[in-house]
C-alpha cells in the first residue's frame, strides 16, 4: 500500500498537522508513506491553451497516434507529483480555507489535473495500470463552517481527474493560527480515523468500496456534497430538476418524515456521475464537438475579434 499526503498550508500550520496524524495512522497500518508540501515545488498556472483537450480528441478520432502531455510539463513540477499520485492506493490533501474556497495554492495545483486525466492515460497505455485511488480530504479554516462552506466541495471536484474516490472528508474548524488545532484533540482524532478509513478503503474490494465518512454529511448521497444547484438543460438534452455541483448526480428535493430536505436521487440520475470514466468521456465529446463547430465558423467571428483587438484601455 502506498499512500501519499500533499499539504497545500505553510510549513508546520494546522493543514500540515491534520495530514500527519492520517499518515501516522496510515503507516500504522502497514502503508508506505510519503508527504509533499505545494509551497515546496514550482508549480505554473495553466494558460487555458487547451493543447491537453486538443490532443485528446485528434486521439479519440484517430488523428494522433500519441500523446504529449502538458505543455508546461518541462517547466515545472507537475509532471513528477502527478506522476507519483497515479502510482499511490491513497492520497490524503490537506488545504487551509482563506475565503470560503480552497486556497489559491491548490487551486493553481488542481487545474492542471486535466492534462494528466488518468482514465486517458490508462486507455492510451501511458499509464499501465488502475491504481484505484482513494482520497482523504481535510479543510482548515480559522472560522466557523460559515466561511469555509466551499473549501472541502471544491477540492472533492478536483478529483474526478484523477479517478480518485473520496471515501472521506473532514473540516476543521476555528484554527486561526499555526498549531491551533493541537488544542483540538477531537479534530486530531478525527483526522487519525481519516488515516485508518484510508487503509480500510484500499484494503476492500475496489467494487465494494463506499463512504466512510461521517454518515450523514453532506446533501448529496453520492459524493456527500452540500452544493445542490437548480439543474438546466444540459447540450444533449438532458435534464433534472436539481443537481449536485459537484459529482453531476441529478434528482429532486423532497421533504424527509423528518421534516428536513433531503436530495433524492432520479432513476437515471448517475448518467453524468464524473465519478465514471465514461460520464468524463462524453464531457470530452461534448469539447470536441463545441471546437469542431467554432472552427466550422471561425470566419464569422474574424471581423468581430479584430474589433475588440484594436479596444485598448489604459492599465493600471
Amino acid at each position: 500500500m502506498k499512500v501519499l499526503g500533499i499539504v497545500a498550508g505553510r510549513h508546520g500550520g494546522n493543514s500540515e498537522i491534520l495530514v500527519k496524524e492520517a499518515l501516522l495512522a496510515c503507516q500504522e497500518g502497514g502503508a508506505e508513506v510519503k508527504m509533499i508540501n505545494l509551497f515546496d515545488y514550482h508549480i505554473e498556472h495553466c494558460t487555458g491553451c487547451e493543447g491537453c483537450t486538443v490532443q485528446m480528441g485528434e486521439m479519440e478520432m484517430g488523428k494522433r497516434d500519441h500523446y504529449d502531455g502538458c505543455v508546461l510539463k518541462n517547466k515545472d513540477d507537475m509532471d513528477k507529483i502527478v506522476n507519483e499520485m497515479q502510482t499511490c492506493n491513497g492520497v490524503i490533501i490537506g488545504c487551509p480555507s482563506y475565503d470560503l474556497t480552497a486556497s489559491s495554492l491548490y487551486v493553481k495545483f488542481a487545474q492542471r489535473f486535466l492534462a494528466y486525466e488518468l482514465a486517458f492515460r490508462i486507455a492510451i497505455g501511458d499509464v499501465k495500470e488502475d491504481p484505484h485511488t482513494v482520497a482523504g480530504l481535510i479543510a482548515n479554516g480559522g472560522s466557523c463552517l460559515d466561511w469555509q462552506t466551499l473549501t472541502l466541495d471544491t477540492m472533492s471536484a478536483t478529483m474526478f481527474t484523477q479517478s480518485m474516490y473520496v471515501v472521506d472528508k473532514m473540516m476543521a474548524t476555528r484554527n486561526g493560527l499555526p498549531g491551533n488545532v493541537l488544542l483540538r484533540p477531537e479534530q486530531i482524532a478525527r483526522a487519525r480515523k481519516m488515516g485508518e478509513n484510508i487503509i480500510k478503503a484500499i484494503q476492500t474490494p475496489v467494487e465494494e468500496r463506499g463512504w466512510l465518512g461521517d454518515e450523514n454529511y453532506g446533501m448529496c448521497p453520492n459524493c456527500h456534497s452540500n452544493l445542490i444547484y437548480k439543474g438546466e438543460t444540459h447540450w444533449d438534452g438532458i435534464r433534472f430538476p436539481y443537481e449536485c455541483a459537484v459529482c453531476g448526480a441529478g434528482g429532486d428535493l423532497v421533504k424527509g418524515e423528518d421534516g428536513e430536505l433531503k436530495f433524492q436521487l432520479a432513476e437515471n440520475g448517475l448518467i453524468r456521475n464524473r465519478y465514471e470514466n465514461s460520464a468524463r468521456a462524453e464531457h470530452l465529446n461534448e469539447i470536441v464537438k463545441t471546437r469542431i463547430d467554432y472552427l466550422q465558423r471561425r470566419g464569422e467571428t474574424a471581423e468581430l475579434a479584430k474589433h475588440y483587438k484594436e479596444v485598448t484601455f489604459p492599465a493600471i
